[in-house]
């Protein structure tokens, strides 16, 4: 199972989230849940750096470990930019969630 948990602050911005786990949908390699996941979670990653030029504090490990987190202290305009990137991925990640759902388990924290 792919655990996704979300960390929103007071205000309800996204300031980082966590993806760990496999979905053990099928075999290493054939595994669509875990490659959508992924290519959702790295590719708005990616995206943020390259659209906004804010770069995330990122750590990855093993077990499809991968922690974001993103400034607190952005200009607004730019603030804004990086959550409505970041509310994409949400949407993305619930939409595989919804169809895979013994394999995806999205989180939110306050």
């Amino acid at each position: 199972m792919i655990y996704v948990t979300i960390n929103r602050t007071e205000s309800g911005n996204i300031q980082s989230f966590t993806m760990m786990g496999h979905a053990d949908f099928a075999e290493h390699g054939e595994d669509i849940v875990c490659a959508g996941a992924s290519a959702v979670t790295l590719g708005m990653v990616n995206s943020i750096e390259v659209l906004t030029g804010v770069a995330a504090k990122a750590e990855q490990g093993e077990s499809g470990y991968l922690h974001c987190a993103f400034p607190e202290n952005l200009p607004v305009d730019t603030s804004a930019k990086v959550q409505l990137l970041l509310e994409a991925m949400v949407l993305s990640l619930q939409e595989i969630e919804k169809a895979y759902g013994k394999h995806i388990k999205i989180s939110f924290k306050p």
